[in-house]
Formats: structure tokens, sequence, C-alpha cells
């Protein structure tokens, strides 16, 4: 197994970790905090929008079974990058749309998959692409949200679409135990 992590924000962690917690090659998916000033932040912290900290989530992936490139390719199905700052109702920097990598290799990846989006999508893309910066693991009560609140109302009419969503297009990828 050769183990990778990857490290993205692409609005609210719960909508993220719900969707890559299903893609073949995924270990691991931990919501967290990166990218801001203060250690150790908060959610409420976060939700101030003062930190300058980003909701993501942190993969772990057996890249001989998910490439880095087919995680991305994900990343931009299931969250708006043309969008500053915001994912539908979910407004503020700590929803901002962000992949930050951690070797050349991964910056590499980023800069033509983000090119090659562009071609798709008819907004421009405002997805950050940065070094990977101190990571925060979110509380513990935000790991595994949509797996234990289904019925909670965000994750009903907000997560459950992009899972779905995800499923559709995405069918030949999923793991086949999604325990």
């Amino acid at each position: 197994m050769a183990t990778e992590i990857a490290i993205l924000g692409g609005g609210c962690f719960w909508c993220t970790e719900a969707v890559y917690q299903q893609l073949k090659g995924i270990t691991s998916v931990e919501s967290g905090y990166t990218g801001g000033e203060i250690p150790n932040p908060s959610y409420e912290q976060i939700c101030e929008g003062t930190t300058g900290h980003a909701e993501v989530v942190r993969l772990t992936f057996d890249s001989e079974v998910v490439s880095f490139r087919e995680i991305l390719e994900v990343f931009f199905t299931i969250h708006d990058p043309t969008t500053l700052n915001r994912q539908g109702n979910d407004v503020g920097t700590q929803y901002r749309s962000v992949i930050y990598y951690l070797t050349p290799e991964q910056h590499e990846t980023a800069k033509h998959v983000m090119c090659e989006m562009a071609n798709v999508w008819d907004a421009p893309i405002v997805t950050e692409l940065t070094p990977a910066e101190t990571y925060y693991k979110a509380e513990a009560y935000h790991q595994n949200y949509f797996r234990l609140n289904p019925m909670q109302g965000y994750c009903a009419f907000i997560v459950a679409p992009k899972v779905s969503k995800f499923r559709q297009i995405f069918r030949d990828k999923l793991k086949t135990d999604l325990s």
C-alpha cells in the first residue's frame, strides 16, 4: 500500500467528509481546520470567520487504488469552485475552496486539474492552491457527522444530495463496504 495524505476545503466539512468516506482507496477521512493564524481553534472561533482557517478534510489514501488526480476530480464535482468564500448558504472564508498540497507532485497535479476544470465551469475557478499548513483535527462531534446524523436538517437537505450526486457520477469508484 502506498499511503498519501490530501487536505481539501470545499465548504462545510460534513459534506466533503461524507463523500470521501465512500471513495474506494480512501483509508481515513478526518474533519479539521487549517490555513489560519491561531493555534488549536475551536469550531465556534472558526464560525466567527476571523481566524483565517478553512474547514477541511484530511484524507489518507492508497495511491495504488485512487490517485490524487481522481481525488481532485471528485472534489471539483461535489462543490462549486467558482464561488468565493461560499458554498450555497454557507458563507465565510471558512467555507472557501482550497487545495493544500503536501508535495511538489500534488502541486503540479492540482495546477493541471484546475486548468482542465476552468474549461468545465462557466465562471472562473477561485479555488486556492497553497502549501499545506498546520492542521488541527475538529472536535469529536464533527467526525463522521453525516453517518451519525443522517436525519439532521442540514444533513438531509444539503449533505445527502451531494452524496447522492457523487454516488451517481462515480458509481465505479465506490467502496463495496461502506461501514
